[in-house]
């Protein structure tokens, strides 16, 4: 399987199945003297590990990260970064019913098409689990952007079709959604757990904010910096759409509106969301990525098994009922690899 490396400069390579013993991801080309520890990739696991919200899944893993190489005495080397995530809980069970069937909605089928062969335990490599592969590996590439002054920050702005009528940033971290809304919040609590108690489940939008970014990061033509941060989001199973500042609702102004003013102190509007041409301008990065409802859900549905042959389904197992809160680390470890990257990369051509 190809596809399993991203970056130019900054390079990761993640691996891992959902039931297998272990995932993991290795660096390479992390610059050396960065401070790194076990607990500096440990605190955003944490973030994204199951078990913080009543209608998150039952699998209970620890997600303890170990550094296999590239540190030295609390400081990176230059060489490759090697980290491991052991799975310990683990249910293969739930998954003999579903060795010849297809699950609508996830990669089941796909996967058959391409290969010929699936893993359909927990969904393999398909599976959201190998997320925690890209959290750790963007903990490092988040090291390096608080070193050179950046912050990246993702929040929930929208759940079950409810979204934020307001913006605080102390409110994120003041409820398990991570919604900058506390109104907002609540309702979208309420929604998630009527839904999970039919069986079903929810999608939303998550929001992503970089702010310290240089103006001039990206390259102008094929690997605009834009482009790389919607490929990058758009890489994560769940994510089904990705704007980036105004986004779609540019397409309904005129340019009169959707321009951004320039004045001797700088843009006075910010509807690009921190990039013109494919390039930084200074100002705050904002993305927002659209995430389907989780696949797995209780609900009988139709599907074919792999002769063909219509079926009726149930999905058993321990799952989300959304990929909200967890998915918001995800989302900004995947800003921060492309971030650190195209820093890289600025840097390699002065």
């Amino acid at each position: 399987m190809s596809g399993n490396t991203f970056g130019v400069l900054f390079r990761v390579t993640t691996f891992g199945e959902s039931h297998g013993k272990a995932i993991g991801a290795v660096i390479d080309g992390c610059p050396p003297r960065l401070d790194l520890s076990a607990a500096d990739i440990q605190a955003e696991l944490d973030r994204r590990k199951p078990g913080g919200h009543k209608a998150s899944t039952a699998r209970k893993e620890e997600d303890r990260v170990e550094i296999l190489s590239g540190v030295f005495e609390g400081e990176t080397t230059g060489t490759p970064i090697a980290l491991l995530i052991r799975n310990s809980d683990a249910d293969s069970g739930a998954y003999n019913d579903l060795r010849d069937v297809f699950r609508p909605g996830h990669g089941d089928y796909t996967y058959m098409k391409k290969y010929g062969i699936r893993d359909p335990l927990g969904g393999g490599r398909a599976s959201g689990r190998e997320t925690a592969a890209r959290v750790a590996a963007g903990a490092v590439a988040r090291k390096l952007l608080t070193r050179e002054g950046l912050d990246v920050l993702g929040c929930t702005v929208e759940l079950g079709g409810i979204g934020i009528e307001s913006w605080s940033r102390d409110a994120i971290g003041a409820n398990r959604l991570l919604c900058p809304d506390p109104g907002a919040a609540k309702r979208m609590e309420q929604k998630l757990e009527e839904v999970k108690g039919e069986g079903d489940s929810l999608g939303g939008i998550v929001e992503i904010r970089v702010t310290g970014c240089p103006a001039g990061l990206g390259e102008p033509v094929f690997d605009k910096i834009d482009a790389d941060l919607a490929g990058a989001l758009m890489s994560i199973g769940t994510v089904k759409g990705v704007e980036i500042g105004a986004g779609f609702e540019a397409a309904r102004m005129k340019g009169s509106q959707g321009n951004d003013p320039i004045g001797p102190g700088g843009f006075k509007t910010n509807h690009a969301g921190g990039v013109l041409a494919g390039i930084t301008t200074g100002q705050e990065i904002v993305i927002r990525a659209a995430c389907k409802p989780i696949a797995s859900i209780a609900l009988e549905q139709e599907t074919i098994d792999v002769q063909g042959n219509p079926r009726k389904i149930s999905v058993r197992g321990r799952h989300d009922a959304c990929v909200i809160p967890r998915i918001v680390p995800v989302c900004e470890a995947m800003v921060c690899l492309v971030i650190a990257d195209h820093l890289l990369r600025q840097k390699a051509c002065k």
